[in-house]
């Protein structure tokens, strides 16, 4: 596919560009397509950022959508809701989201072509119908596409931030105000499974507000403007304050004993891909998350 950009509209974003010319693709996933190599300016591969000067000619190779090649698993689903566009569940703990390196079986996806049959194919065949991904270890709501025109729908909303996530965080530590961590999270350069903030990482932004302090945990609520992998986790842990739990991100020896991080997606607020309403779904911690906070609240 050949693309002549208007020699009178210099300036816009490459990855923007492609998602406004090309039909179901979304900044995102002009993003990856970009970085695959796949879009060429002139004959050349630039970056996601390269600033349109007008009259390039851009070359798009889009993939063809391969039939799914996961087998479904009938593993149970705690569905908050579902209709024939989307799908909101709330994740327990211990779930990966989709097939990756040491988890080929047993994950969020195979549970959910069991359920439903069929997804949106814009994620890709180990990805179907995954817009915005959960940590193994943390629980709460996520939203899931069972179309392509959901999914763009909802890769949008995240991109303009009309989409809003909140979790509850147990952090290490007393927090008297409310804040926010501005910071770029990237690899990190000491250990590559691992993110951290770092000077040329990718811009991340999380706001905090505080719910209830602790003797020494507080108990936070958390926003997010961007969608970085581990993102709260990093941010907390790098203002001294990790996740209660996170033994990546905060410390090795915890004071208590836990499956994982305490963190929960406990608020999603959407717009509807079909009817454009805005919808709000809500979730409970799940229950060594509510167990802990009643064990704080007698210590006073």
């Amino acid at each position: 596919m050949k693309i002549r950009t208007d020699p009178e509209a210099p300036g816009q974003r490459l990855d923007v560009f492609i998602s406004g010319a090309a039909e179901g693709v979304s900044r995102s996933y002009a993003e990856k397509l970009i970085g695959e190599g796949r879009v060429l300016v002139n004959g050349k591969r630039e970056k996601p950022s390269y600033r349109i000067r007008g009259g390039e000619e851009i070359e798009l190779d889009l993939p063809e959508v391969r039939p799914l090649e996961l087998e479904p698993e009938d593993i149970p689903l705690d569905i908050v809701y579902e209709d024939s566009d989307i799908l909101i569940l709330n994740k327990p703990r211990g779930l990966v989201v989709h097939p990756a390196d040491g988890h080929d079986t047993g994950t969020l996806v195979q549970a959910l072509l069991h359920h439903c049959g069929d997804l949106s194919g814009i994620g890709g065949v180990l990805r179907p119908g995954i817009v915005h991904r959960i940590d193994k270890d943390t629980t709460g709501l996520l939203a899931v596409a069972k179309n392509d025109a959901a999914h763009l729908s909802l890769s949008r909303q995240l991109e303009d931030h009309t989409m809003h996530r909140l979790y509850l965080a147990l952090v290490e530590g007393r927090i008297h105000e409310d804040g926010f961590v501005d910071a770029p999270i990237g690899r990190s350069p000491r250990d590559r499974k691992k993110m951290a903030v770092v000077a040329d990482g990718k811009p991340a932004y999380t706001s905090y507000r505080v719910l209830e302090n602790f003797a020494a945990e507080t108990l936070v609520e958390c926003s997010l403007r961007t969608g970085r992998t581990h993102q709260i986790r990093v941010h907390m842990a790098s203002i001294s304050h990790p996740v209660v739990g996170d033994t990546v991100y905060g410390f090795r020896k915890q004071r208590y004993n836990l499956d994982g991080q305490m963190l929960h997606a406990h608020t999603l607020i959407l717009k509807h891909p079909s009817s454009g309403e805005e919808m709000t779904f809500r979730a409970d911690p799940p229950e060594d998350f509510r167990k802990l906070l009643e064990i704080l609240r007698k210590k006073g």
